[in-house]
């Protein structure tokens, strides 16, 4: 695969490149070209940060003969935001996603609510939307008829009808169990960590990263405009692919995958999920003679050094 730069392809090995704190080429790391002049604007004053909406987005797993995958798409290169990165399915709250009439099946709202640092309605609407965004994108639907079972195939004409209705937000997630007599159920999903946006990005999110494994009888299919590709692959050949500038992503998806490295297991990672923190990871930038310097707390393979001139070398 060729190498990737910032406008849609992988940060490449030559030619114009973000660089790491160590001198060397980021890998994959998605670096946007506005993003000096844009911390600039934000450091005099000039530039205001947006608030960031709420979002989810889900770890989908399941085991396989040598391992587990993750599954995971590429956002076309077309796309405002972060075009031609692999992440994986999940996208902002619905404002009806609180609804409180949504059949819930699993820890009760209060213990997400505490798990997840909001209160109980704001807590119903970020499961809401890990459950909703991946049906809406991957066609997998962590929902059943009674609080102990799940779905089976999904892939009909009818449920097709419905997950378009989805997607174009003429049906509200809590219409859509009621409509099939189903029950969200939270107890598939395990919350994994949180990012936010930094805050000299114009779209700003706040979101909750969530594992959950494949339902048996359901399969993955690429439901989503905004990709042009989805991928079955193993945590650690993706982070390797990365590394080589193979695949383009954020810090959060490759920060993940890392993460997931350390299980064989789809249900090893879920076990792991309660243990996690959840103190929420948000860029720093500091400016000097240099040019900027950008920090994830935390994460210091991602730290970016951004020359002045206003590109990246």
């Amino acid at each position: 695969m060729a190498n990737a730069r910032a406008d849609g392809r992988a940060v490449g090995r030559t030619g114009d490149r973000a660089e790491n704190r160590t001198g060397g080429p980021a890998g994959g790391q998605w670096c946007p070209p506005e993003w000096p002049e844009r911390i600039r604007a934000l450091a005099d004053g000039t530039l205001a940060p947006v608030t960031p909406k709420r979002a989810a987005t889900v770890m989908l797993l399941k085991d396989a003969a040598d391992g587990y995958a993750v599954h995971m798409l590429r956002r076309r290169a077309s796309m405002a935001f972060a075009g031609g990165a692999y992440a994986y399915p999940g996208g902002g709250v619905d404002p009806r996603d609180d609804d409180l009439h949504v059949r819930w099946a699993g820890p009760t709202r209060a213990w997400w609510a505490d798990r997840l640092g909001v209160g109980e309605r704001a807590a119903q609407a970020i499961v809401c939307a890990a459950v909703r965004e991946t049906y809406e994108e991957a066609g997998v639907l962590l929902a059943g008829p009674t609080p102990d079972s799940v779905v089976g195939d999904t892939t009909g004409p009818d449920w097709e009808a419905d997950r378009v209705a989805l997607v174009a937000r003429n049906l509200s997630f809590a219409e859509f169990l009621d409509r099939r007599g189903l029950v969200l159920r939270s107890d598939l999903l395990g919350v994994w960590t949180r990012w936010i946006t930094p805050e000299f990005e114009s779209r700003r999110y706040d979101t909750w990263f969530f594992v959950a494994a494949l339902p048996e009888g359901q399969r993955t299919r690429n439901a989503s405009t905004e990709a042009d590709r989805t991928v079955w692959i193993a945590p650690r050949e993706a982070a390797a692919a990365y590394d080589r500038g193979e695949l383009l992503m954020m810090p959060p998806t490759i920060a993940t995958l890392r993460q997931l490295t350390a299980y064989t297991t789809a249900a090893q990672a879920l076990d792991a999920a309660p243990a996690r923190d959840l103190t929420p990871v948000l860029v720093t930038t500091r400016l000097d003679e240099d040019g900027i310097v950008l920090s994830w707390p935390g994460y210091d393979e991602f730290t970016l050094h951004l020359p002045n001139g206003g590109t990246t070398t």
